[in-house]
């Protein structure tokens, strides 16, 4: 870089000539003759110096120089003195009418079904929710960029075009007339200026040159310094221009990603600076290396320093111009006016046209910039809108094909400031009027499709290019904007024009009558079909066209004359081959008809008709299928002469508005099924404004039914609409007809009907189609049903089709239903219509067609049709009694009611279904109770295996082994302690679910395993967010932190296999993982596999371990009681862990142990524990143990993130600290859900628990003893400070539930001594579980009593009470041992009442730790759901006393001492000193973050998010985090973190500290949850908000408005707090397998 700092004096010398301050510049300039050529001088000097480093740039230097040297100096120049003041001025001068926000990608608009004139007006967030239209009914749309904020827009709106901000006259806006003039100085300067920069600008922008600058910009000797810059293209992905920069320019990755994402971003990057022939020589590597990975090359250009800065600057400039236009009206005049005057004595065109011209070489940074200058001046200005659309229609040919054959998004296309000028209603109108711009946009059409064109001129698509034509509908869409609004008033000009332009469309449509035409092919098979997409695309693109110029015509009778015949001409041209070819005669019913011969199989047909449809007036597309067999050729013709005559709901064609068009849509297609309103609106046709009309009729004929928490809301048809159903509705498919015909049979049947479906009376025909029902009337009519018929009857005949005779039976049916009707208006001889007389001829076989018809129905075939032929014979009758007047009631009844008249021929048959309905009801009544009566002669005899099987896992414990045992109802309920109840355990006999055998699970037999998932959870945390170590390599998990921040929790599906069988099945998973190449679901080193079963993601098994029963001997219990108190329990433990220490210590310094006076007997030695009752340890099978061994190991190495080790002294704590973490999880979920605690546990939680604490107890085994005694021995140190142990942590800082399980699952090793292997009998485990139990319960009272809250509204309880004296005294006590930390004028019923809430969590714990350790039965309260009596019935379970202070009297000398010592721990009275960061009992239960129950909240919340790590304000994906209402900045490289070496995105880095990996967000701007666990997994997951049709609208594709569905969002927290998150990925995943699936890393 030397060359750098040579240059840097010379640069410095030159800038010392210039007028050192920005006044005295502006003076400088003043006296200057030609300002330009000063400016220009100016820039010269000081440009190339500023923005001198391009590589790497001082951003914050770059501007304040520039600020400094060059806009404050124009900025005092323009307004003659300090431009701040003057700005200032001008800004509190008022806010304009036109809002003029431009919309970036990404951002939310909003547009108003109710008042907009088209659905392309719309608004920016903050106008929408300070206007009227915020309670309308509007629609939210997410913007792809580019487009134009319309408040202020009186045009855009029928109402409320002002927002409350932007309209006129109030405080702050300015009225045109009363606005605040600039002075005439200010004006003729800037008349100076803005000229000036405008050139500048212009004229750097599209500089061509790569070495030279223009002659009045060279001033300055000429350096020899280039870059070599490569462009942004649409060709190449990310990774191929990173692999490209990096074998080109040979640097590391991250900085081939910084230039990469600079060039997406801005459009160009300077990637090497140096000499033009090292740039060159770059130049043509990057480019010889893009090649091997694309076709096309990247495009790279070497530009001299001097050029890049002033480019770099002109845009900068660019940006202050728009600053100081957004100043005042005046401004933005004089600069439009600059910007469209033509230069004498030039060719060129004006400015901006220019920079129109040249938008397609622009690269992105540039486009954006000089797009912008147009919105803010042009666009706001309403004369100069109108100029600059003259313009941009002038040159619309040239630019549109420039786009066409660009590879830039339209979004970044002058191209696309189209819309803004064409759906302007007056503006249009001019366009049309002066410059023919539909005219103008067709042939721009015509001159870009030839390529397509064959020799007969008619288009062919075939191998077209996606892209490219996607880009001519860029061209479609300007047409359809130009046309969105009607005129109202027409001049000769107007009209003129506009016929003029439809000429030319006429022109485009021929080239489409007739195009890809196609032969039937015969005896061999199409290899490739013909691409058929394209055409029918630009045919649908169009369609909407034709429809929007019908209507132009219909506006002016003139007009639609002149347009007819124009069409019809054109229709003619094309015609011209059919019309000369010959004719034959056909002979038929007396009538001769000459007919064009059409060959099927030989002639050529086309499916593509626009030209014969416009000249129709409809646009009913057809696609007809080649004629497979006469039938059905048959049968089309009978569908389509039933549409002729039956298909009225046409306006003008029937008697019929819109809205019993849009009624009719709608029943036929509820018809089908009930459906959800998108679907409906689906199926509608949409208007010009992309309305249905939907929501005006849907509630005459339909229903809604609300959604559950999952599906959604769905239409169900009422009763009264289904009269109107029409089997040949011309809308159905051939899936929706039948499926429509099988639902109404199938709901006539289940109502007793008969399953006749005739058609509904039709609508009227206007007179002008009047004609059409002669064709009902005709010979030839009446030939083709008769012949149907007598070929029905010959049984043997295949000539004919159940479908053909039921269409013909429909065309009977509408025949008679006519006549019926007539008659009905009419006096009988007035009734031309004699359908019935001639339907009542005798044809060729001497029968008519009711003789027929009677004999049809004795064919046993036609069972299926034997209803609607009756229903036909009864309307011949009415027709008939009608006609001959013999009936006058008829007459008056309504058409649409049944005919009363012929119920009586009904009732026979009525009577008939009546009987047989109740025979079969009877007959399934009988069966039922049979079933009933043998499914309890089942449970009866089988009773051992249904409550095995039971969904109560209450029940289950309640079946005893032998069954003289009374019921447990006699015993004590009593989990601990003497009166310890018995253990309840039964024959445990399971199925597996891989080979079906049964087995029973005992402890010496081969293992069975649970399927479970083993995760990371921070579901309970008290501190979100909390710093997590991404390797617990040195991490001590023996103690939980008391906020629970990150625990370990096993889940299990409850589906049983053999241990032999899960890892045959585990083994062909991984061999068939090997095999395929799609991304894997599960990560098989880890051990992740699908349940067999149920597909749940399951990582490990559980050992499903029996209970080993413990009855007490109630005699020797009661005689330990007298000897065995608290004081003596403490001791000989005390002694016990003292000798261990003695011998095991080998010369190290043993633990010290010290003995408090008042502690009774020290002569207790290291055997005395034994004395209170042993007996021999249980011994496992090899196969339970190598499980026990498997599954722990699982738990180490996902609870600490470390690779397994069996050996590891952290094993033994972890498999202790899921067994607490699951309980408290499944705890709080219960109270969560108001649920009680044993009675609504589900199955898989109760078989989850059971096999998780039976593996706690054997797991110990597997461990040598001596570990266990150490971890247990730094356990009791917490609650016994007797032992002395150098990192016992203090009271405050520890979860002691985690405590519990751990002592009371390791107690059994003090028991252990070498080489005699024993444990505790159960007398004496009973003891050791009371007083353990009762130890950690005082300890955690006392920890809830340090930390009490004094701000909490607690329901007051009587202060004289027990309780609340006895608290009163015992916290004035514990304040004295504390030394005056916390206050001790807490009210008694106050401590009480928070002691029993804070310890609820607690005991509920503790009761399932110890129910499924034990198997004692808990009291019938936990059952039920009362939340009174669950207290008491807990204190019962767990042998406490209901006043929980009467533990500390009852032991009072022995807990004092502890007490003492317990509070006079330095770092407890330090922990209470800091008190915010103290966990407080009970724990707070979290739950998802508050959501606003109007979704635009949270879009507006988005609209001000700004990515912390980048300055730009480019599209950015704001992502929510449920669990924490973090937003983050998703899918971007700024915010992308690196974890353990691997590139991850914001939300997959925030997971991991947030959820531990697992975590819940939306996606703000397309309403879509996401749920992620781990790096590389995650699902999408419909989100709680559904519009008031209850459904959800991923992506905002409709876009109405949402509201949060409470039901839904609990759903979600329930996932979570069930830790049920990754089992909805792995399904999901499942059911969704894709090749490449989205990178959820980069999330």
């Amino acid at each position: 870089m030397a060359d750098e700092e040579a240059g840097g004096t010379e640069r410095m010398e030159i800038s010392a000539e210039l007028p050192q301050t920005p006044q005295r510049l502006a003076s400088w300039w003043d006296q200057q003759v030609d300002f330009y050529t000063a400016f220009l001088h100016h820039l010269a000097q000081l440009v190339p110096e500023i923005y001198f480093a391009e590589m790497d740039p001082d951003l914050e230097k770059q501007e304040e120089s520039v600020q400094m040297s060059i806009f404050t100096p124009l900025e005092w120049y323009l307004f003659g003195e300090d431009p701040d003041i003057c700005l200032e001025k001008l800004k509190h001068s008022g806010a304009f009418q036109l809002c003029g926000k431009v919309f970036k990608s990404g951002e939310t608009t909003y547009s108003c079904r109710d008042c907009a004139i088209d659905p392309t007006c719309v608004l920016c967030m903050d106008c929408f929710q300070n206007s009227v239209h915020k309670n309308h009914r509007y629609k939210m749309h997410t913007s792809t960029g580019g487009g134009f904020c319309d408040c202020g827009d009186t045009e855009a709106w029928k109402t409320g075009p002002f927002c409350v901000n932007h309209e006129p006259g109030r405080a702050g806006t300015i009225k045109e007339n009363s606005r605040c003039p600039l002075n005439e100085e200010v004006i003729v300067q800037a008349r100076k200026i803005f000229p000036s920069v405008i050139k500048y600008v212009v004229e750097m922008t599209i500089w061509e040159e790569e070495k030279e600058l223009p002659p009045e910009l060279q001033i300055r000797e000429k350096n020899e310094r280039y870059y070599c810059v490569l462009f942004n293209d649409e060709h190449h992905s990310y990774d191929h221009v990173i692999y490209s920069l990096q074998r080109a320019l040979d640097c590391e990755l991250a900085e081939a990603q910084l230039h990469t994402t600079a060039i997406d971003k801005e459009g160009r990057r300077a990637v090497k600076a140096g000499a033009y022939a090292a740039c060159q020589e770059a130049k043509e590597d990057i480019k010889s290396h893009s090649e091997n990975v694309s076709q096309h090359p990247l495009h790279v250009e070497v530009l001299h320093s001097e050029i890049m800065a002033h480019q770099k600057f002109a845009l900068r400039l660019g940006s202050w111009m728009n600053k100081i236009m957004s100043y005042s009206s005046d401004f933005r005049q004089i600069f439009c006016q600059a910007c469209l005057r033509e230069e004498p004595d030039s060719e060129n065109p004006c400015l901006i046209s220019r920079l129109m011209l040249w938008d397609a070489k622009l690269y992105k940074g540039a486009r954006k910039i000089l797009h912008e200058l147009i919105f803010s001046s042009f666009f706001m200005e309403m004369e100069y809108k109108k100029l600059f659309a003259m313009e941009f229609v002038k040159y619309y040919k040239q630019l549109q094909k420039e786009y066409i054959s660009d590879d830039h998004d339209r979004s970044i296309s002058i191209t696309a400031l189209s819309v803004q000028m064409f759906t302007v209603p007056t503006l249009a109108r001019h366009l049309i009027e002066e410059q023919n711009v539909i005219s103008v946009i067709t042939e721009t059409l015509l001159e870009v499709l030839p390529e397509y064109l064959d020799r007969n001129n008619k288009f062919n698509f075939q191998g077209y290019s996606q892209d490219k034509l996607g880009r001519v509908y860029a061209v479609i869409c300007d047409l359809k904007y130009i046309l969105i609004s009607k005129p109202t008033i027409w001049t000769e000009r107007l009209r003129m024009q506009f016929l003029e332009g439809f000429r030319s469309f006429l022109k485009i449509l021929t080239c489409m009558q007739g195009m890809e035409e196609i032969r039937r092919q015969v005896g061999q098979h199409i290899e490739v079909d013909p691409d058929w997409e394209a055409a029918i695309a630009i045919q649908m693109q169009l369609k909407n066209i034709l429809l929007m110029f019908q209507e132009w015509c219909a506006c002016d009778e003139e007009l639609l004359l002149v347009a007819y015949k124009e069409c019809h001409k054109a229709v003619m041209r094309c015609s011209t081959s059919f019309i000369s070819s010959s004719k034959t005669v056909v002979q038929s019913c007396g009538h001769s008809l000459e007919t064009k011969s059409y060959r099927v199989s030989e002639d050529l047909v086309s499916i593509h008709l626009p030209l014969s449809r416009t000249l129709a007036g409809e646009c009913l597309f057809f696609l007809f299928d080649l004629i497979k067999q006469y039938n059905t050729l048959i049968e089309e013709m009978l569908q389509v002469l039933i549409y002729i005559v039956g298909e009225r709901y046409v306006p003008g064609v029937g008697n019929v508005t819109k809205e019993e068009v849009t009624m009719r849509e709608i029943i036929h297609l509820l018809c089908i099924e009930p459906m959800p309103h998108s679907a409906i609106a689906k199926n509608l046709p949409e208007n010009e404004n992309n309305e249905t009309g939907l929501e005006n009729v849907i509630n005459k004929v339909a229903t809604f039914k609300k959604p559950g928490v999952s599906g959604h809301g769905v239409y169900e048809l009422k009763d009264e609409s289904l009269k109107d159903f029409n089997m040949y509705f011309y809308h159905y498919s051939k899936t929706q007809h039948s499926k429509a015909e099988h639902m109404q049979k199938k709901r006539r049947k289940q109502e007793n009907k008969d399953e006749a479906l005739p058609p509904p009376p039709p609508p009227e025909f206007c007179p002008a189609f009047s004609k059409v029902i002669n064709l009902l009337n005709c010979d030839i009519m009446m030939y083709i049903l008769r012949t149907v018929f007598e070929r029905a009857i010959d049984t043997d005949s295949n000539l004919w089709t159940e479908g053909m005779l039921q269409m013909a039976f429909h065309i009977l049916a509408l025949g008679l239903l006519e006549e019926k009707q007539q008659l009905q208006k009419a006096p009988e001889e007035e009734v031309t219509f004699d359908f019935y007389h001639k339907a009542s001829r005798l044809g060729s076989s001497a029968m008519n067609i009711q003789m027929l018809l009677e004999k049809l129905k004795g064919i046993p075939q036609l069972e299926g049709q034997k209803d609607m032929i009756t229903w036909i014979l009864q309307m011949f009758d009415t027709v008939k009694r009608l006609r001959e007047k013999s009936c006058l009631i008829v007459a008056t009844t309504s058409g649409s009611e049944s005919i009363k008249n012929d119920e009586i021929t009904h009732d026979k048959e009525k009577a008939e279904r009546k009987r047989k309905a109740e025979a079969a009801r009877l007959h399934r009544q009988k069966i039922m109770a049979q079933m009933s009566a043998l499914q309890k002669n089942f449970i009866e005899t089988h009773k051992l295996m249904y409550d095995n099987t039971s969904e109560m896992p209450g029940k289950e414990d309640s079946i005893m082994e032998e069954e003289s045992t009374p019921a447990v109802s006699d015993y004590s309920r009593i989990a601990l302690g003497p009166k310890r109840g018995p253990s309840v355990t039964e024959k445990e006999v399971l199925t597996c679910i891989l080979c079906q055998e049964e087995q029973e699970v005992k402890i010496e037999n081969n293992a069975m395993v649970l399927s479970a998932c083993v995760q990371k959870s921070t579901a309970l945390t008290q501190h979100r967010g909390k710093p997590i170590e991404l390797s617990g390599e040195a991490l001590d998990p023996l103690f939980m932190d008391p906020d629970l921040a990150y625990g370990t929790y096993t889940g299990s599906c409850g589906h049983v296999m053999h241990a032999v069988c899960w890892q045959k099945y585990f083994e062909a998973v991984q061999l068939s993982s090997q095999q395929r190449i799609h991304v894997d679901l599960f990560d098989l080193e880890s051990g992740e596999y699908l349940c067999p079963l149920c597909k749940s993601l399951c990582n490990t098994v559980i050992p499903i371990i029996p209970l080993q029963p413990q009855k007490i001997n109630s005699e020797n219990a009661d005689a330990l009681a007298q000897l065995l108190t608290l004081a003596r329990w403490i001791q000989t433990v005390l002694a016990r862990i003292s000798g261990y220490n003695i011998r095991h210590a080998k010369g190290e310094n043993p633990i010290p142990i010290f003995f408090n006076q008042g502690m009774g007997d020290s002569t207790l030695e290291f055997h005395s524990i034994l004395s209170f009752g042993v007996e021999s340890s249980i011994k496992y099978s090899n196969s339970i143990k190598e499980m026990v061994i498997l599954f722990a190991t699982t738990i180490y190495r996902i609870g600490l993130k470390v690779p397994p080790d069996e050996t590891d002294p952290r094993v033994p704590m972890l498999t202790w600290s899921t067994c607490a973490f699951t309980i408290q999880a499944i705890e709080n979920l219960l109270g969560d859900e108001g649920k009680p605690l044993f009675g609504a546990l589900q199955n898989r939680q109760h078989n989850g628990l059971k096999a998780l604490m039976q593996f706690a107890v054997a797991q110990r085994i597997t461990c040598p003893q001596v570990l266990i005694q150490k971890h247990l021995v730094r356990l009791l140190s917490v609650v016994l400070p007797n032992i002395k142990s150098e990192d016992t942590p203090c009271l405050l800082s520890i979860d002691l539930f985690h405590v519990l399980v751990g002592a009371v699952l390791a107690f059994p090793s003090l028991y252990w001594d070498d080489p005699v292997d024993l444990q505790p009998s159960s007398v004496s485990s009973s003891y050791n579980h009371l007083y353990l139990f009762h130890l950690i319960t005082m300890a955690h009272m006392l920890q809830i009593l340090l930390t009490v809250d004094t701000g909490l509204p607690l329901a007051q309880v009587q202060e004289d009470r027990e309780e609340a004296h006895s608290a009163s005294s015992f916290f004035a006590e514990i304040s004295q041992y504390t030394s005056g930390s916390i206050g001790c004028d807490i009210p008694g019923w106050y401590l009480w009442v928070s002691l029993k809430n804070g310890i609820t969590p607690y005991l509920r714990c503790a009761a399932l730790f110890f129910h499924y350790l034990l198997g004692v039965t808990p009291p019938e309260e936990l059952h039920t759901n009362s939340a009174e009596g669950e207290y008491s019935a807990l204190c019962s379970y767990l042998s406490l006393p209901t006043n929980l202070f009467l533990l500390f009297q009852e032991y009072w000398d022995t807990v004092r001492p502890l007490l003492q010592r317990w509070c006079a721990d330095p770092a407890l009275i330090n922990c209470l000193k800091q008190k915010n960061t103290v966990v407080r009992y009970p724990r707070k239960r979290n739950s998802l973050i508050e959501l606003p129950d109007d979704y635009s909240c949270l879009l507006n919340q988005a609209s001000h998010f700004r990515c912390p790590r980048s300055a730009d304000d480019e599209r950015k994906h704001p992502v929510l985090c449920l669990f924490c209402g973090a937003i983050l900045c998703s899918q971007n490289i700024c915010c992308q973190e690196i974890v353990n070496g691997e590139e991850v995105g914001a939300c997959i880095f925030h997971a991991l500290h947030c959820g531990a990996g697992v975590c819940i967000f939306l996606k703000i701007r397309e309403c879509r949850v996401v749920l992620v666990e781990g790096k590389a997994r995650g699902c999408a997951y419909p989100a709680p908000y559904l519009d008031e049709y209850g459904e959800t609208d991923p992506g905002l594709k409709r876009g109405n408005p949402l509201h949060l569905s409470r039901e839904r969002y609990r759903k979600l927290h329930l996932v979570w707090q069930q830790h049920c998150i990754i089992e909805e990925i792995a399904r999901s995943q499942e059911t969704n397998q894709m090749l490449f699936g989205f990178n959820w890393q980069l999330l």
